[in-house]
């Protein structure tokens, strides 16, 4: 399979295979799954030592698409680090950008003007929804289902083509600033946004009627990969990944941020811990923010005056500290902000939730096939981008 390697001198003597006369019964080996693999998400390496085609101890290698974002930080300004911040998880590019802008203002006490708070949440959800259809498309075929990716991007396009209107951009969006937001949206946007809503709520279930049920799905996901509650959260875990294994964890209704203490959040959870639960909360919460996105956007057009606070042409933030975190589509983020006073950040700590994710692999592979070890790769949702930094 493209992107396995055998590290040299990789086979070894198994220390519990030998027969009654001591003959030796087999040996194992140590595997690389990647850092080059199509279901690593990134280039991501997983050291496997396995025995036949059973995974005994696997080790997530990170490191490989490290660019130092947090360092870079440190001698770029505060409407400059944004165009950094939005790129860790390339998937999550607006509600990345919005963690930033939220930890400066907290920093700097700033009142963000309400309508620029509504069309924030109304972008964000639309910015999970384009996440969460990406590896609903994305997981299906790592596993051989060709169909779904299709669907899934036809739904995808439908909300990128919204997003793109607003923002000019398809995936780096650029459109948060400290105080608010770039610019007031174009007339007519949210009519245009809500009839994409629509669209996409009513052929949705071509997508779920087309996989989760699905046969040879079920087979390949079904009690495969279980991540117990326990493990999730010692490892950290959080999102799709942890509401699957029963963490009933959402910072948008538990530490509301923004306007969503004016929202019924629905937390989507399941408590099976496998790969086919943590595809069905992916697959529910895309209903949910559907739904959440366009109260946004009924709220909007309520809402006058600005979308951004007038500020100096130099931001400087106050000297203090803060943590800001938000529910990003993969999880939870935390944005922790150091500041000396200067235009410039002196410490931006960033605690991503594919980092944590990625993590529990080494609880979760151990005992698994090598075929699904595939299968519960792609179902931990996570970007390599995120996790390096």
């Amino acid at each position: 399979m493209a992107g396995m390697t055998t590290d040299a001198g990789d086979l070894r003597e198994l220390t519990v295979g030998t027969g009654a006369g001591g003959e030796q019964l087999g040996t194992d080996m140590v595997l690389n799954i990647g850092p080059q693999h199509p279901s690593t998400h990134g280039v991501l390496r997983l050291r496997l030592v396995l025995d036949g085609e059973r995974v005994i101890s696997a080790e997530p290698i990170v490191g490989y698409m490290h660019r130092g974002a947090e360092k870079l930080f440190e001698v770029r300004d505060y409407r400059q680090i944004i165009v950094l911040a939005n790129r860790h998880d390339w998937l999550s590019a607006f509600s990345n950008e919005l963690g930033v802008v939220l930890a400066v203002e907290r920093l700097m006490g700033m009142e963000v003007p309400e309508r620029a708070v509504w069309l924030r949440m109304a972008l964000a959800e639309l910015n999970r929804v384009l996440n969460h259809l990406m590896f609903l498309g994305s997981y299906p075929l790592e596993i051989g289902a060709i169909t779904p990716v299709f669907y899934a991007f036809r739904e995808r396009e439908t909300i990128q083509t919204v997003m793109e209107e607003v923002s000019g951009g398809r995936i780096h969006y650029m459109f948060n600033r400290v105080g608010g937001l770039k610019e007031e949206v174009p007339a007519g946007w949210t009519g245009r946004a809500r009839a994409a809503i629509d669209e996409v709520r009513r052929r949705m279930p071509d997508l779920d009627h087309l996989i989760r049920r699905n046969e040879i799905f079920l087979a390949r996901t079904v009690g495969v990969g279980v991540l117990s509650a326990a493990d999730a959260a010692a490892f950290g875990a959080s999102g799709p990944v942890a509401r699957a294994s029963g963490l009933d964890l959402d910072l948008r209704r538990d530490e509301p941020y923004l306007a969503y203490d004016q929202l019924d959040v629905p937390v989507v959870t399941r408590t099976a811990g496998d790969c086919h639960a943590r595809f069905e909360v992916l697959l529910d919460q895309v209903y949910a923010s559907l739904d959440l996105a366009r109260q946004c956007l009924d709220r909007v057009d309520r809402l006058t005056g600005p979308v951004n606070t007038r500020l100096p042409k130099v931001v400087k933030a106050p000297e203090g500290h803060t943590y800001a975190w938000t529910e990003n589509p993969l999880g939870i983020n935390g944005y922790y902000l150091v500041s000396r006073g200067e235009k410039t950040p002196w410490r931006l700590k960033l605690r991503t939730a594919s980092y944590a994710n990625v993590q529990a692999l080494a609880s979760v592979l151990p005992g698994c096939l090598v075929p699904d070890l595939i299968a519960i790769l792609g179902s931990m949702f996570f970007v390599v981008g995120d996790i390096d930094k």
